[in-house]
């Protein structure tokens, strides 16, 4: 009766695990399908700023205030300077944007990605 009975609960315990550790292998993978969401969004905001830079070659372009992606918020900076090579003026653009959601830093289901691009013009 005894050896049942520890033969019981370690099997519960064993099982107990298992629920646990299939549990956070369940949250990581969602982690990652999110992170994977998020550079796509940060990436999205610097390909709108190079389109942007594109149409108009000498000045960054202005964030918009509410920039969403897909569940992202979105901010997109950009910085600028000019040179002159060989007497031809150029800019370079330095464009930073960020994909962030899930609450603030360090909360749980914090996401965020960062994507950076120098474009010259």
């Amino acid at each position: 009766m005894v050896a049942a009975i520890f033969l019981v609960v370690v099997l519960a315990a064993l099982g107990a695990f298992m629920v646990t550790f299939s549990n956070t292998q369940q949250l990581t993978s969602a982690q990652d399908v999110q992170g994977s969401r998020a550079y796509w969004a940060a990436r999205a905001g610097v390909e709108w700023a190079v389109s942007s830079i594109a149409a108009v070659p000498t000045v960054c372009p202005a964030s918009p205030a509410v920039f969403n992606v897909d569940g992202f918020a979105l901010s997109v900076t950009c910085s600028s300077q000019g040179y002159n090579e060989s007497s031809i003026n150029k800019m370079v653009f330095v464009i930073t944007s960020i994909a962030s959601s899930g609450g603030g830093v360090g909360s749980l289901g914090r996401i965020e990605r960062s994507l950076s691009a120098t474009v010259e013009f």
